[in-house]
Protein backbone atom coordinates (compact mmCIF):
# COMPACT_ATOMS: atom_id res chain seq x y z
CA UNK A 1 0.00 0.00 0.00
CA UNK A 2 1.09 3.39 -1.07
CA UNK A 3 -0.08 6.56 0.72
CA UNK A 4 0.63 10.09 -1.06
CA UNK A 5 0.40 13.37 0.97
CA UNK A 6 -0.40 16.78 0.05
CA UNK A 7 -0.85 15.42 -3.89
CA UNK A 8 -1.49 18.23 -6.54
CA UNK A 9 -4.41 17.72 -8.68
CA UNK A 10 -1.80 17.10 -12.05
CA UNK A 11 -0.39 13.86 -10.04
CA UNK A 12 -3.92 12.68 -8.51
CA UNK A 13 -4.79 12.12 -12.35
CA UNK A 14 -1.63 10.51 -13.07
CA UNK A 15 -2.06 8.14 -10.02
CA UNK A 16 -5.69 7.29 -11.17
CA UNK A 17 -4.22 6.77 -15.11
CA UNK A 18 -1.41 4.65 -13.89
CA UNK A 19 -3.80 2.55 -11.70
CA UNK A 20 -6.49 2.23 -14.48
CA UNK A 21 -3.25 0.96 -16.60
CA UNK A 22 -2.50 -1.28 -14.30
CA UNK A 23 -6.10 -3.10 -14.42
CA UNK A 24 -7.82 -1.64 -11.58
CA UNK A 25 -11.06 -0.52 -11.39
CA UNK A 26 -10.26 2.83 -9.85
CA UNK A 27 -12.83 4.83 -7.16
CA UNK A 28 -11.58 8.18 -6.40
CA UNK A 29 -13.48 9.98 -3.54
CA UNK A 30 -12.61 13.92 -2.84
CA UNK A 31 -14.66 17.30 -1.56
CA UNK A 32 -12.72 20.04 -3.23
CA UNK A 33 -12.65 21.99 -6.52
CA UNK A 34 -9.02 20.43 -6.95
CA UNK A 35 -10.41 16.25 -6.89
CA UNK A 36 -12.54 17.35 -9.71
CA UNK A 37 -9.84 16.64 -12.60
CA UNK A 38 -9.45 12.81 -10.88
CA UNK A 39 -12.75 12.65 -9.96
CA UNK A 40 -13.77 12.52 -13.67
CA UNK A 41 -11.05 10.31 -15.03
CA UNK A 42 -11.54 7.63 -12.40
CA UNK A 43 -13.79 4.63 -13.17
CA UNK A 44 -16.75 6.22 -10.35
CA UNK A 45 -15.82 9.00 -9.30
CA UNK A 46 -17.74 10.05 -5.24
CA UNK A 47 -18.17 13.42 -4.23
CA UNK A 48 -18.61 13.94 -0.47
CA UNK A 49 -22.28 15.15 0.06
CA UNK A 50 -22.01 17.57 3.05
CA UNK A 51 -18.43 18.60 2.67
CA UNK A 52 -18.32 18.48 -1.01
CA UNK A 53 -18.14 21.62 -2.82
CA UNK A 54 -20.74 21.90 -6.20
CA UNK A 55 -17.93 21.35 -9.01
CA UNK A 56 -16.97 18.34 -7.40
CA UNK A 57 -20.74 17.29 -7.14
CA UNK A 58 -21.10 17.80 -10.36
CA UNK A 59 -17.88 16.28 -11.10
CA UNK A 60 -18.56 13.02 -9.70
CA UNK A 61 -20.53 9.77 -10.75
CA UNK A 62 -22.00 9.49 -7.35
CA UNK A 63 -22.47 11.67 -4.30
CA UNK A 64 -21.62 9.97 -0.52
CA UNK A 65 -24.52 11.51 1.02
CA UNK A 66 -23.10 11.33 5.24
CA UNK A 67 -19.41 11.72 3.41
CA UNK A 68 -18.55 8.02 5.60
CA UNK A 69 -16.42 6.29 4.08
CA UNK A 70 -17.98 3.07 5.18
CA UNK A 71 -21.39 3.71 3.39
CA UNK A 72 -18.82 2.61 0.14
CA UNK A 73 -18.68 -0.50 1.39
CA UNK A 74 -21.99 -1.07 2.19
CA UNK A 75 -23.03 0.19 -1.56
CA UNK A 76 -20.29 -2.15 -3.15
CA UNK A 77 -21.65 -5.08 -1.00
CA UNK A 78 -25.11 -4.17 -2.45
CA UNK A 79 -24.27 -3.64 -5.84
CA UNK A 80 -22.59 -7.36 -6.14
CA UNK A 81 -25.75 -8.28 -4.53
CA UNK A 82 -28.45 -7.43 -7.06
CA UNK A 83 -25.72 -7.85 -9.62
CA UNK A 84 -25.32 -11.21 -8.92
CA UNK A 85 -29.13 -12.00 -8.36
CA UNK A 86 -29.62 -10.59 -11.70
CA UNK A 87 -27.31 -13.04 -12.92
CA UNK A 88 -29.39 -15.94 -11.41
CA UNK A 89 -32.27 -14.83 -12.45
CA UNK A 90 -31.45 -14.82 -16.11
CA UNK A 91 -29.66 -18.17 -15.80
CA UNK A 92 -32.57 -19.93 -14.26
CA UNK A 93 -34.86 -18.55 -17.01
CA UNK A 94 -32.36 -19.23 -20.18
CA UNK A 95 -31.46 -22.52 -19.04
CA UNK A 96 -35.10 -23.64 -18.44
CA UNK A 97 -36.72 -22.81 -21.53
CA UNK A 98 -35.18 -23.54 -24.82
CA UNK A 99 -35.82 -26.94 -24.10
CA UNK A 100 -39.39 -26.43 -25.09
CA UNK A 101 -38.85 -24.97 -28.24
CA UNK A 102 -36.23 -27.24 -28.97
CA UNK A 103 -38.75 -30.54 -28.04
CA UNK A 104 -41.52 -28.62 -29.69
CA UNK A 105 -39.90 -28.26 -32.85
CA UNK A 106 -38.25 -31.22 -33.05
CA UNK A 107 -41.65 -33.36 -33.02
CA UNK A 108 -43.34 -31.04 -35.62
CA UNK A 109 -40.48 -31.49 -38.12
CA UNK A 110 -41.01 -34.87 -37.46
CA UNK A 111 -44.28 -35.09 -38.23
CA UNK A 112 -45.35 -36.31 -34.97
CA UNK A 113 -47.89 -35.27 -32.50
CA UNK A 114 -47.22 -31.79 -30.81
CA UNK A 115 -46.12 -32.94 -26.85
CA UNK A 116 -47.22 -29.43 -24.99
CA UNK A 117 -50.25 -27.27 -25.66
CA UNK A 118 -49.94 -23.74 -25.90
CA UNK A 119 -51.64 -23.54 -22.91
CA UNK A 120 -48.67 -25.92 -21.10
CA UNK A 121 -45.76 -23.40 -22.39
CA UNK A 122 -47.78 -20.67 -21.21
CA UNK A 123 -48.06 -22.24 -17.83
CA UNK A 124 -44.78 -23.11 -17.72
CA UNK A 125 -43.42 -19.58 -18.59
CA UNK A 126 -45.55 -17.77 -16.31
CA UNK A 127 -46.64 -19.74 -13.21
CA UNK A 128 -43.74 -22.08 -12.82
CA UNK A 129 -41.17 -20.32 -13.71
CA UNK A 130 -42.32 -16.54 -12.52
CA UNK A 131 -42.34 -17.53 -8.78
CA UNK A 132 -39.39 -19.07 -8.38
CA UNK A 133 -37.94 -16.60 -10.54
CA UNK A 134 -38.76 -13.59 -8.41
CA UNK A 135 -38.21 -15.38 -5.36
CA UNK A 136 -34.28 -15.56 -6.75
CA UNK A 137 -33.24 -11.89 -6.59
CA UNK A 138 -34.58 -11.98 -3.02
CA UNK A 139 -31.65 -14.93 -2.61
CA UNK A 140 -29.33 -13.51 0.70
CA UNK A 141 -25.42 -12.84 -0.80
CA UNK A 142 -22.50 -15.17 -0.83
CA UNK A 143 -20.23 -15.70 1.99
CA UNK A 144 -17.41 -14.11 -0.53
CA UNK A 145 -19.55 -11.78 -1.78
CA UNK A 146 -16.81 -8.97 -0.55
CA UNK A 147 -13.57 -11.24 -1.59
CA UNK A 148 -14.01 -11.45 -4.75
CA UNK A 149 -11.67 -9.08 -7.21
CA UNK A 150 -14.00 -6.84 -9.19
CA UNK A 151 -15.43 -8.21 -12.48
CA UNK A 152 -14.26 -6.80 -15.65
CA UNK A 153 -15.71 -4.30 -17.43
CA UNK A 154 -15.73 -5.68 -20.83
CA UNK A 155 -17.75 -8.75 -19.38
CA UNK A 156 -21.31 -9.61 -20.43
CA UNK A 157 -23.55 -10.45 -17.84
CA UNK A 158 -24.23 -13.53 -19.50
CA UNK A 159 -20.50 -14.45 -18.83
CA UNK A 160 -19.71 -18.30 -18.03
CA UNK A 161 -23.15 -18.98 -18.26
CA UNK A 162 -23.26 -20.99 -21.58
CA UNK A 163 -22.07 -24.57 -20.83
CA UNK A 164 -24.56 -24.50 -17.56
CA UNK A 165 -27.53 -23.40 -20.29
CA UNK A 166 -26.58 -26.36 -22.74
CA UNK A 167 -26.26 -28.88 -20.30
CA UNK A 168 -30.02 -28.14 -18.61
CA UNK A 169 -31.44 -27.55 -22.13
CA UNK A 170 -30.22 -31.04 -23.03
CA UNK A 171 -30.59 -32.74 -20.61
CA UNK A 172 -34.37 -31.17 -20.00
CA UNK A 173 -34.80 -32.23 -23.63
CA UNK A 174 -33.77 -35.88 -23.06
CA UNK A 175 -36.15 -36.35 -20.52
CA UNK A 176 -39.17 -34.64 -21.97
CA UNK A 177 -38.41 -36.77 -25.35
CA UNK A 178 -37.95 -39.71 -22.57
CA UNK A 179 -41.17 -39.21 -20.95
CA UNK A 180 -43.50 -38.62 -23.64
CA UNK A 181 -42.09 -41.89 -25.73
CA UNK A 182 -42.41 -43.96 -22.62
CA UNK A 183 -45.87 -43.35 -22.14
CA UNK A 184 -47.40 -42.80 -25.99
CA UNK A 185 -44.73 -45.06 -28.15
CA UNK A 186 -44.05 -47.95 -25.42
CA UNK A 187 -47.13 -48.41 -23.19
CA UNK A 188 -49.12 -47.17 -25.44
CA UNK A 189 -51.21 -44.49 -23.72
CA UNK A 190 -53.11 -41.59 -24.88
CA UNK A 191 -51.59 -38.88 -26.25
CA UNK A 192 -53.89 -36.79 -23.40
CA UNK A 193 -51.61 -38.54 -20.91
CA UNK A 194 -48.46 -38.59 -22.59
CA UNK A 195 -48.59 -34.78 -22.67
CA UNK A 196 -49.81 -34.38 -19.48
CA UNK A 197 -46.80 -36.46 -18.43
CA UNK A 198 -44.24 -34.72 -20.12
CA UNK A 199 -46.39 -31.32 -18.80
CA UNK A 200 -45.34 -32.32 -15.18
CA UNK A 201 -42.32 -33.36 -15.88
CA UNK A 202 -40.87 -30.54 -17.64
CA UNK A 203 -42.48 -27.90 -14.48
CA UNK A 204 -41.14 -30.80 -12.00
CA UNK A 205 -37.31 -30.71 -13.49
CA UNK A 206 -37.08 -26.62 -14.13
CA UNK A 207 -38.23 -26.41 -9.88
CA UNK A 208 -35.11 -28.61 -9.47
CA UNK A 209 -32.48 -27.08 -11.27
CA UNK A 210 -33.78 -23.55 -9.92
CA UNK A 211 -31.72 -24.31 -6.95
CA UNK A 212 -28.62 -24.89 -8.95
CA UNK A 213 -29.06 -21.22 -10.35
CA UNK A 214 -28.15 -20.16 -6.26
CA UNK A 215 -24.35 -20.20 -6.60
CA UNK A 216 -21.69 -19.91 -9.48
CA UNK A 217 -19.59 -22.20 -7.01
CA UNK A 218 -21.82 -24.66 -5.24
CA UNK A 219 -24.59 -27.33 -6.26
CA UNK A 220 -28.12 -27.24 -4.31
CA UNK A 221 -26.82 -29.70 -1.43
CA UNK A 222 -24.00 -27.51 -0.59
CA UNK A 223 -25.86 -24.02 -0.49
CA UNK A 224 -28.96 -25.70 1.37
CA UNK A 225 -32.87 -25.63 0.60
CA UNK A 226 -33.43 -23.38 3.59
CA UNK A 227 -31.48 -20.28 3.87
CA UNK A 228 -34.50 -18.48 0.71
CA UNK A 229 -37.12 -19.00 2.12
CA UNK A 230 -39.08 -16.99 -0.66
CA UNK A 231 -37.78 -19.22 -3.04
CA UNK A 232 -39.04 -22.26 -1.36
CA UNK A 233 -42.29 -21.06 -0.99
CA UNK A 234 -42.05 -20.55 -4.20
CA UNK A 235 -40.89 -23.91 -5.81
CA UNK A 236 -44.28 -25.60 -3.34
CA UNK A 237 -46.45 -23.18 -4.31
CA UNK A 238 -45.65 -23.41 -8.26
CA UNK A 239 -45.67 -27.11 -7.88
CA UNK A 240 -49.26 -27.63 -5.79
CA UNK A 241 -50.60 -25.37 -8.21
CA UNK A 242 -49.22 -27.10 -11.42
CA UNK A 243 -49.84 -30.25 -10.24
CA UNK A 244 -53.28 -29.42 -9.40
CA UNK A 245 -54.15 -29.41 -13.10
CA UNK A 246 -53.92 -32.26 -13.64
CA UNK A 247 -56.84 -33.03 -10.72
CA UNK A 248 -59.27 -30.55 -11.12
CA UNK A 249 -62.08 -31.07 -13.34
CA UNK A 250 -62.15 -27.51 -15.04
CA UNK A 251 -58.26 -27.10 -15.50
CA UNK A 252 -58.60 -30.39 -16.99
CA UNK A 253 -60.46 -29.10 -19.78
CA UNK A 254 -58.67 -26.17 -20.02
CA UNK A 255 -54.77 -27.99 -20.45
CA UNK A 256 -56.45 -31.01 -21.91
CA UNK A 257 -55.01 -33.00 -18.83
CA UNK A 258 -55.83 -36.09 -17.26
CA UNK A 259 -55.71 -37.28 -13.94
CA UNK A 260 -51.72 -39.34 -13.18
CA UNK A 261 -51.27 -42.38 -10.71
CA UNK A 262 -48.60 -42.84 -8.02
CA UNK A 263 -46.54 -45.15 -10.93
CA UNK A 264 -46.72 -42.00 -13.31
CA UNK A 265 -45.51 -39.41 -10.66
CA UNK A 266 -42.84 -42.20 -9.91
CA UNK A 267 -41.59 -41.77 -13.23
CA UNK A 268 -41.54 -38.25 -13.43
CA UNK A 269 -40.27 -37.72 -10.62
CA UNK A 270 -37.29 -40.19 -11.22
CA UNK A 271 -37.00 -38.58 -14.41
CA UNK A 272 -36.97 -34.75 -13.52
CA UNK A 273 -34.14 -35.62 -10.84
CA UNK A 274 -31.96 -35.32 -13.34
CA UNK A 275 -31.88 -31.35 -12.51
CA UNK A 276 -29.94 -32.00 -10.25
CA UNK A 277 -27.05 -33.52 -12.25
CA UNK A 278 -26.60 -29.69 -13.89
CA UNK A 279 -23.79 -28.48 -11.43
CA UNK A 280 -22.29 -25.22 -11.37
CA UNK A 281 -19.09 -26.67 -10.48
CA UNK A 282 -18.43 -28.10 -13.49
CA UNK A 283 -20.58 -26.25 -15.77
CA UNK A 284 -19.97 -22.44 -14.73
CA UNK A 285 -17.04 -21.14 -15.79
CA UNK A 286 -14.95 -19.86 -12.67
CA UNK A 287 -14.11 -16.67 -12.06
CA UNK A 288 -10.89 -16.03 -10.42
CA UNK A 289 -11.05 -14.84 -6.37
CA UNK A 290 -8.18 -12.11 -5.02
CA UNK A 291 -5.24 -13.15 -4.97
Amino acid sequence: MAVYARVSPEHKIRVVQALKKRGHVVAMTGDGVNDAPALKNADIGIAMGIAGTDVTREASDMVLADDNFATIVNAVEGGRIIYDNIRKFIRFLLACNFAELLFVATFALAGLPLPLLPTMILWINLVTDGGPAVALSMDPSAEDVMQRSPRNPREGILHGMLVFIIASTLLNFAGEVFVFSWEYFIVGGSLEKARTMTFMYVAVFELIVVWNCRSERHNAFKVGFLSNKFLLVAVVASFLLTASLCYVPIFQLMFRTVSLNLYDWILILATSSLGFAVLPEIFMRKRRSRV
